[in-house]
């Protein structure tokens, strides 16, 4: 490493003298989202960004490691859904004096884990729809709204977000995917910023071809 100080994913703010950008997992309280190491993002409390996120629902929200979450991101969560399959939608069970019980699970639109891979970046006031698995090396416009699963290495954007395009062909889609730099030693990954940063894609492709040989 040029540095003698070694990258910490304990550290809340990789940025010095700066408190607007923060590594996510160490400031994460919420046993229901889980987070790796050095995702961070451009704000100084994640948790704010995540609605609805209920004990008694039993989903949760999982992102993997390096992702990047700009400023006004929301993951919306199961609980924000209501019952659609009657005649109202509103939620009397969840207000005081009204005479409901809770529905039954079946009766509403749970719609699963949401799911973030490695690598991912979100741009600014993107929201998260509830069930969402977004793969890894995805990229996702600003102010896109995001309710179906994305592909790794595809960009998407828009309301309700779409395919732009593949960030990459297949075979280089697939050899970072079997590489997993993200899971390497802090030390191993230092030294593969050059390849990780090279704008050289048929280079970067050799390069994954001897490593993975």
């Amino acid at each position: 490493m040029k540095s003698k100080k070694r990258p910490d994913p304990d550290t809340i703010y990789p940025i010095p003298g700066y408190d607007r950008e923060i590594y996510i997992k160490p400031t994460v309280k919420k046993p229901n989202i889980i987070v790796g190491e050095f995702s961070y993002i451009a704000d100084s409390d994640f948790e704010s960004h995540v609605t609805h996120l209920y004990d008694w629902n039993g989903d949760k929200l999982i992102i993997g490691k390096f992702c990047q979450i700009a400023a006004g991101v929301e993951f919306v969560m199961n609980g924000a859904n209501h019952q659609m399959n009657a005649v109202s939608t509103f939620p009397f069970y969840t207000l005081e004096a009204w005479n409901m019980e809770p529905p039954a699970p079946d009766d509403l639109p749970h719609k699963g884990d949401t799911v973030v891979g490695n690598d991912v970046w979100i741009g600014q006031n993107a929201v998260i729809l509830p069930g969402v698995h977004i793969g890894d090396g995805a990229i996702i416009g600003a102010n896109s709204v995001v309710g179906s699963d994305v592909a790794p290495y595809t960009i998407v954007a828009g309301n309700p977000a779409r395919v732009l395009r593949k960030r990459f062909d297949d075979t280089l889609t697939d050899l970072l995917l079997r590489f997993r730099w993200w899971d390497k030693p802090v030390e191993e990954i230092d030294c593969l910023i050059p390849l990780l940063t090279c704008s050289d894609l048929e280079k970067v492709k050799k390069a994954l071809k001897r490593q993975l040989d």
